[in-house]
């Protein structure tokens, strides 16, 4: 498949990158680099438009904004993607994340949503301390903040309304589950769960990007089922999820993410994981979404509106 027109949207070639791309190299196929810092859209154009002859393209961007966006332009106007612009809409938003893991049944720690500080301090209660406050979008563990008194809880939320954007002022709060020092990331390709590691810290925020030290995690046939219910729930594609091991509920899916990085995974898991999404990749290019993601009639049925930057009133 080495004549396959291939694009990957980026904002800076990482390690990641690098990896990708040289996947996709020893395959023999040739990339297309497209900048989003120098990207022009023209989104009244779906016939000429100068994307219309990629087989498919793939999202590599930093800023969820411009992933979303561009993703959603591109989907308009036929062209296949990795991932959708669905998935990214439903990953890139905690809130969106909860509410369609809930609609699957998927099991997740106890989220509550509020809109002002009053009702966010109900909820916090509601809850017990400690609880977890999280922007509803972000990453690398930015801006969470482990609330474990009434003082506390009504500092953060009187600068979250005072200091943040609007965005800032939609309160998700989360339970505080009470971690073995560890969590699981585990990856998802279409269909399967190709590997997964452990994160471990003595902080509470356990990300590999915060300091975490990472080691192989077996996949049993729990971690995989759970997965795969769960990335479906999220529109499918190549996602990493996030997991908790609760001592009295088991796993419960913490946060799904669509743009995934996976330097520290490859070496403890002996899994190469831009391989395997290279042969996503193509097989989206040459069967399509639904295929590649083993759905058959049709796939799921996800509704999704966009709740990214620039939400307003």
């Amino acid at each position: 498949m080495s004549n396959v027109k291939v694009g990957v949207l980026y904002s800076r070639v990482r390690v990641e990158e690098k990896l990708l791309f040289e996947a996709f190299e020893r395959r023999g196929i040739a990339l297309d680099l497209i900048d989003d810092q120098k990207l022009i859209f023209d989104i009244t154009d779906v016939t000429n438009h100068p994307f219309k002859d990629y087989d498919v393209i793939v999202e590599r961007c930093i800023n969820h904004s411009r992933a979303l966006y561009s993703l959603k332009i591109l989907n308009d106007q036929g062209v296949k993607t990795v991932n959708t612009a669905m998935c990214a809409d439903i990953c890139g938003n905690k809130l969106m994340t909860t509410s369609a893991l809930a609609a699957a049944g998927v099991a997740q720690p106890k989220a509550l949503v509020a809109y002002t500080a009053e009702s966010a301090i109900e909820a916090i209660e509601r809850l017990g301390y400690p609880v977890v406050l999280k922007p509803t979008v972000g990453s690398w563990g930015r801006l969470l903040s482990k609330v474990n008194d009434r003082d506390a809880a009504e500092t953060i939320l009187e600068h979250k309304e005072t200091l943040g954007s609007y965005h800032h002022s939609i309160f998700y709060i989360q339970e505080y589950v009470k971690k073995p020092g560890r969590d699981i990331r585990a990856f998802q390709v279409g269909p399967e769960t190709i590997c997964a590691i452990y994160r471990t810290s003595p902080n509470w925020i356990t990300n590999t990007a915060r300091g975490g030290s990472s080691s192989n995690c077996p996949i049993t046939p729990e971690l995989a089922d759970i997965c795969t219910r769960a990335a479906r729930a999220c529109g499918g594609g190549m996602v990493a999820l996030d997991l908790f091991e609760d001592p009295d509920r088991g796993l419960l899916v913490n946060e799904v993410n669509y743009t995934m990085e996976f330097r520290n995974s490859i070496a403890p898991t002996n899994v190469n994981i831009p391989e395997r999404m290279v042969d996503f990749c193509l097989q989206v290019a040459k069967d399509g979404w639904n295929a590649a993601n083993g759905w058959k009639n049709g796939g799921p049925q996800l509704a999704s509106i966009s709740l990214a930057d620039g939400a307003s009133a």
